[in-house]
């Protein structure tokens, strides 16, 4: 794997259910370019309701069945409760910043 088969999607703002789309959208033009790994950055993001997690499932559930892997970093503390009560987390793989996600995505290479 390479730095090159990464690419990051920065969100930022409320994802809601007008601004899923967008990130569906987003998503899908990556898988069809066969991206192997996509970076979800929410650093900037200040809310996400039901339909933004809705959107990533689903994107997870596509990049999955793609042969390709989603993940998520540097979310904060409300994303954080909607991903713990809903028991995502448990389902993405979550790093607290791009750095620590190179860090060790990389290290093993």
């Amino acid at each position: 794997m390479t730095q090159s088969e990464v690419q990051v999607i920065k969100l930022s703002g409320i994802i809601n259910s007008a601004t899923s789309q967008d990130l569906r959208q987003r998503l899908t033009e990556l898988i069809e370019k066969g991206t192997k790994i996509v970076l979800i950055d929410f650093q900037d993001v200040t809310f996400m309701d039901s339909s933004g997690l809705g959107a990533l499932v689903l994107a997870f559930k596509t990049l999955r069945a793609a042969n390709s892997r989603l993940v998520l970093c540097s979310i904060n503390e409300q994303v954080r409760i909607l991903f713990e009560l809903t028991s995502m987390d448990k389902i993405f793989d979550i790093f607290s910043s791009q750095d620590e996600f190179y860090q060790t995505a990389f290290s093993k290479a």
